[in-house]
């Protein structure tokens, strides 16, 4: 972080100017915004969009990589990078392999480098760059989004299936996904409805961080309450049944973790922020009566169409059929993507299978198995660090955080579907920076002398 000399007289009061961000906190939050607000430019201006946009975060994120790797700063993660420059050597060597196959081709597998590489690298090269200036931007730019994309949900969870706020620019009412019949499951800015719910889940522990946080301002405390009050808004009208399970363990996680983990003489308070934060989603589920009910008729209507525990183990597991169908070679790594079925099937369908866990099987066969197992060795690891710092620093934070790494790790469309790709790449980054700056204090006092 930045410090400024005095130069007034002495004996003045001064007040220091916030940091600076960083070059590599300026291309974080460029690609976090890009990220969100990329589906709206494609739904409301231009579809023409789409490519310069996601090109230009790629290359932002790229470009961070390199950055971080010429300046050496890849070293403050010797050992995640060296695990990850060898998992790279694998999908490389792999990929290559699956070309001589005659499973790939070269577009394929550039997709697939992008997809199961890009934004892990970038990542850890955000985490090892970025300053703790740019850390604290990052969280409470990430709420700021959440503040604006709240009453845009419930303006499109208000609005008819066929108003332009819940339409492609280029669609039609029957393109719509409803959550019940004349009410839409909200996609915010994003394009697609899963876009928004994965962004639920990306905000959660960042916004429970901010609510936990010292405030030292009234404009510090609206701002935690306001980001605290959207989530929940933003949750209870997204028709998403993902969002609302997640917002519920997420709460509830939150809630739990701040009563065990606080310190002794801290646990009234922390009783007491628990039992106004519960008041809050009471007093808001009742205003949104009608929103829940849409929920509630959404899981009904669901139930009588799939078993819900069968649909959770698929997501954790894979369909039942992928095993079947898996081949030791798999049918290339990208071939799943929704990039590539567009590209090359003339429509934005998840091809191979319908999971992230099948996806990764089919497309990567015996690669997958052990990306499968890279995963899991990711989050034990990340448990034990995670839980760590909850316990010597006395903060739900990092195990709310973890849990919610859990849930993008395992469940996210992050090698099939673009947005929830980048998102995951920044939960990752949030969740490396959580260990270089643990102090959680996102609200710092200015500096002052007199």
């Amino acid at each position: 972080m930045s410090s400024y000399a005095p130069t007034h007289p002495a004996g003045a009061r001064t007040v220091s100017r916030p940091a600076t961000l960083s070059r590599a906190g300026r291309i974080f939050l460029a690609v976090l915004l890009i990220v969100v607000f990329e589906g709206a430019i494609r739904k409301w201006a231009t579809s023409a969009a789409t490519l310069p946009l996601i090109l230009l975060r790629d290359v932002l994120a790229l470009y961070l990589v390199i950055h971080a790797w010429r300046g050496g700063h890849l070293r403050r993660y010797r050992k995640v990078t060296t695990v990850l420059l060898g998992w790279t050597l694998l999908v490389v060597g792999w990929g290559l392999l699956q070309m001589v196959g005659g499973e790939s081709s070269p577009a394929i597998f550039l997709i697939g480098l992008r997809f199961w590489l890009l934004y892990t690298w970038f990542a850890v090269a955000a985490a090892a760059t970025m300053t703790e200036a740019d850390y604290r931007a990052s969280v409470r730019m990430a709420v700021l989004i959440m503040i604006v994309l709240a009453p845009l949900a419930v303006l499109q969870h208000y609005s008819p299936t066929g108003a332009t706020i819940n339409r492609q620019l280029d669609g039609d009412e029957d393109s719509v996904f409803v959550a019940i019949a004349g009410v839409v499951r909200t996609t915010g800015t994003f394009s697609f409805t899963s876009g928004y719910s994965t962004y639920l889940i990306l905000v959660a522990p960042l916004v429970f961080a901010l609510l936990a946080a010292r405030k030292r301002t009234i404009s510090q405390r609206l701002f935690a309450l306001t980001g605290f009050s959207a989530y929940v808004v933003g949750s209870v009208v997204s028709g998403s049944r993902a969002a609302v399970i997640s917002a519920g363990v997420m709460l509830a996680a939150y809630l739990i973790a701040r009563l065990v983990f606080s310190r002794a003489r801290d646990k009234p308070a922390a009783l007491g922020a628990a039992l106004v934060a519960a008041a809050l989603v009471a007093g808001f589920l009742l205003f949104f009566a009608d929103a829940i009910q849409v929920t509630q008729e959404r899981f009904e209507q669901a139930s009588s169409a799939e078993n819900f525990w069968e649909r959770l183990l698929a997501t954790f597991v894979g369909e039942p059929y992928v095993l079947g169908q898996v081949t030791w070679l798999g049918q290339g790594i990208g071939a799943g993507s929704n990039l590539a079925a567009s590209l090359y099937r003339g429509g934005a369908n998840f091809g191979l299978a319908e999971t992230e866990t099948g996806r990764i099987l089919m497309e990567g066969g015996l690669l997958g198995f052990a990306f499968l197992a890279l995963k899991l060795a990711v989050l034990v690891c990340g448990l034990a660090y995670a839980l760590r710092l909850s316990i010597v620093r006395n903060a739900a934070f990092p195990m709310v955080l973890w849990i919610t790494m859990v849930v993008g790790i395992m469940t996210w469309s992050a090698i099939g579907q673009i947005s929830a790709n980048a998102l995951l790449g920044l939960l990752l980054g949030y969740f490396l920076l959580l260990f270089r700056y643990p102090s959680s204090d996102f609200f710092p006092a200015r500096s002052s002398s007199s």
